[in-house]
């Protein structure tokens, strides 16, 4: 991870357990991680941290993984599905219909404003 990286995942993770009114200590207990763990996280000292605890501190923080790591960009815009992909497994109950529906107004949109959704964002564009 670059340190801008690194700084993003920090104060998405600290800003969330404030809002939250929870302390470093309590986050840790809840997501069985140290309370170092967390502490070396929000100041941005671990620059590889393991997905487990990641998984396990967003649980806690009431997050999908990929929220934090898409919101620190972590995850680039390119390492996201595409819409029809999101919407399938995302919304499985919906009717194949609907989710055909959605995705024609996305094309429509999309177009409106010059953005090929089949290729995704260039390189600097998601952030």
């Amino acid at each position: 991870m670059q340190d801008h990286d690194i700084q993003q995942l920090a104060g998405a993770i600290r800003e969330r357990r404030q809002e939250l009114g929870l302390s470093a200590s309590e986050v840790a207990r809840r997501a069985d991680v140290a309370k170092g763990t967390i502490t070396r996280l929000e100041l941005g000292q671990i620059t590889s941290p393991r997905m487990d605890n990641l998984r396990s501190i967003a649980d806690v923080l009431q997050i999908p993984l990929t929220n934090l790591l898409a919101e620190s960009r972590v995850l680039r815009g390119s390492d996201l599905p595409t819409l029809q992909p999101y919407l399938r497994t995302k919304f499985k109950e919906m009717p194949e219909g609907a989710v055909r529906e959605i995705e024609a107004h996305f094309r429509d949109v999309a177009a409106r404003h010059g953005i090929n959704i089949n290729t995704g964002p260039a390189p600097g564009e998601d952030e």
